[in-house]
């Protein structure tokens, strides 16, 4: 079963999270009956995540959900009106996870952006469903807002005029973004073949060093990986993500004092 606004004849909603607030009120009266015992909208939620994480988007369907609940898929739209609404309440019960800083917690605000980089890096890499949906979303549910205000929050304090805070949080978190991405895709795939992360890339890059014409590149990059130092893929990854963080909050410092000159 699919339903979506297009085939209601509606326009489609830009986000679950602007519904119409009579929305429930209006699905009683058109579908009859109250609602179906032992669900809520909570539980759904979570079991969409559990799904999620275990099979992916791509295999991921209403009905797959109704069978993980026990449930026809009818009583799962007397809670959401699309796929798309509860995708996107997953996205925002992911965020829920975030540990985010206070308003006023006087700590350095290097210190507080290095976390809050951490914790979404680590919230890509565990749920790897989740840079799909950060894409097709707007990310106005509360726990979305939450981490954006606390970004917002952190960036501000770094001495940037106002009008260049936005690029700032672009640098920063587009970057975490792609790593966290790139890195999520690199672990599920390993995953996939029952192979431990270094194990595979040992395996990997044997490989691709016979091949001619990719040899010379890959050669240099090992020798480049060789020099950075790091015995396991872990603590590879580590290192380019920390020294990355850095070369970032190091370029948001020379800015701001660029602007106070």
């Amino acid at each position: 079963m699919v339903r979506s606004d297009r085939r209601s004849g509606k326009a489609p909603r830009p986000s679950v999270w602007l519904a119409d607030q009579d929305r429930d009120r209006e699905r009683g009266g058109r579908r009859g009956g109250g609602r179906p015992s032992g669900l809520d909208r909570d539980r759904i939620t979570e079991a969409t995540v559990r799904l999620l994480d275990a099979e992916g988007l791509e295999k991921f369907s209403m009905r797959r959900l109704a069978a993980e609940l026990d449930v026809t898929a009818m009583s799962v739209y007397w809670y959401v009106d699309t796929k798309d609404d509860l995708l996107e309440l997953a996205l925002d019960r992911a965020f829920e996870e975030l540990v985010l800083p206070g308003p006023d917690t006087g700590e350095d605000w290097r210190d507080e952006l290095r976390a809050l980089a951490r914790a979404y890096r680590a919230l890509l890499v565990r749920h790897p469903w989740l840079p799909a949906l950060v894409g097709r979303f707007l990310n106005v549910g509360p726990h979305a807002l939450r981490f954006s205000g606390a970004v917002q929050r952190v960036l501000g304090r770094t001495g940037l005029p106002e009008h260049e805070v936005t690029g700032a949080i672009a640098a920063v978190f587009q970057f975490v973004y792609g790593h966290g991405t790139v890195e999520g895709h690199f672990l599920a795939r390993v995953a996939s073949t029952g192979l431990t992360p270094d194990e595979y890339h040992h395996q990997a890059m044997t490989e691709v060093l016979k091949a001619p014409d990719a040899s010379d590149v890959i050669g240099r990059s090992a020798r480049l990986m060789e020099a950075r130092g790091g015995d396991t893929v872990e603590e590879m990854l580590e290192r380019d993500f920390t020294f990355a963080l850095d070369l970032l909050i190091a370029g948001i410092e020379a800015m701001a004092a660029r602007g106070r000159a």
